[in-house]
């Protein structure tokens, strides 16, 4: 019998977070408005044993590399490596047996914060050496702070994200389509139909990718486009502008509520839930749909080991990763 996973909750004044032990996983983002009203700004199952038994990575910390890699198969320091694959043979977000499936020690908790610890061994899913990973999440008023870190025994390629599908209106319009979404990014990294990268990185302008400026989402995938039709909508990687940490992207629901995403991470994997199909079931009670939610993950980009001209993935012994994620939440406009 699988045991139901630990749940904690993290509160603010503006923010009450629920957090599962089960792939590090946010459950639950209540917001509340200024009026008092509080809104679910996330998705999340409604039962909680599936976030063990196969959570869709809603709102879980995937690793040990986040996103694609070609056919599962890499090379570093001139060995080959194999993931078995699991997204029409590639490796998508570290194999069958990712992170996301894995039930992560709670190190550390207090009412605001809370820090887990995984250890995967030399060999997990076919990446080398053991690394150890820690996920801390912090609430400061309306700000949610993510920080990922990790070491390794042995050379590795790394990259930890979280997996959230934001849906600001709470699910009372029926999906993201009347959100706007603004991302900071001059370039992308074009696909090929099954998601993989082909190692181009390309100009979004006159493509439904040039998010410079806010634009609803609704009009983005209606636009023609081949690789909109790769991804049913949006799945790919945008090229953010700037380094350090930095505002990346700015998403607003139809009733005014807004979230600031800020990252040192160079790319950013917009997806706006195609493969929602109402076979599970949200937090509300309601099937999720196409569209249900949009996910910003910040991250390297994918397929980063096969490809040297992207942003290094390597992660070798004596060095950490660490990477810091924030969302700002502002209810300013909301409930008028």
């Amino acid at each position: 019998m699988t045991d139901t996973p630990t749940r904690l909750v993290l509160r603010s004044d503006d923010i009450e977070l629920e957090l599962l032990d089960a792939g590090a996983a946010v459950r639950r983002l209540v917001l509340r408005d200024t009026d008092g009203t509080t809104t679910d700004a996330v998705l999340g199952h409604a039962d909680p044993l599936t976030y063990v038994t196969g959570g869709g990575y809603l709102g879980a910390s995937v690793g040990r590399v986040p996103n694609r890699i070609d056919g599962g198969r890499f090379t570093l320091d001139g060995r080959e490596y194999t993931v078995p694959g699991n997204d029409r043979g590639n490796a998508l977000h570290g194999g069958p047996a990712g992170f996301d499936t894995r039930r992560w020690t709670v190190e550390d908790a207090s009412d605001t914060s809370v820090t887990f610890s995984l250890v995967s061994p030399d060999g997990d899913q076919g990446f080398p050496g053991e690394l150890t990973a820690h996920a801390t999440y912090a609430l400061d008023g309306p700000v949610v702070t993510i920080r990922y870190s990790a070491t390794a025994t042995a050379p590795t390629v790394a990259g930890l994200t979280n997996h959230a599908y934001f849906d600001l209106d709470g699910g009372s319009t029926g999906g993201v389509l009347d959100h706007t979404l603004e991302v900071a990014a001059s370039a992308y990294t074009p696909t090929r139909p099954d998601l993989v990268p082909t190692g181009e990185v390309a100009p979004v302008d006159g493509t439904p990718f040039d998010l410079r400026s806010p634009r609803r989402l609704r009009d983005v995938l209606a636009e023609p486009c081949e690789q909109l039709e790769h991804g049913e909508g949006l799945d790919h990687n945008l090229v953010l502008d700037g380094t350090g940490m930095r505002r990346a992207a700015r998403l607003v629901g139809a009733t005014g509520r807004t979230l600031e995403v800020h990252t040192d991470r160079p790319g950013l994997q917009v997806y706006t839930g195609a493969h929602f199909d109402g076979s599970a079931t949200g937090l509300s009670g309601r099937p999720l749909l196409r569209n249900a939610g949009v996910a910003l993950e910040t991250q390297g980009f994918p397929d980063a080991p096969n490809h040297p001209h992207f942003p290094c993935s390597v992660l070798r012994p004596g060095e950490e990763l660490v990477t810091t994620t924030t969302w700002h939440f502002t209810s300013t406009g909301a409930h008028r």
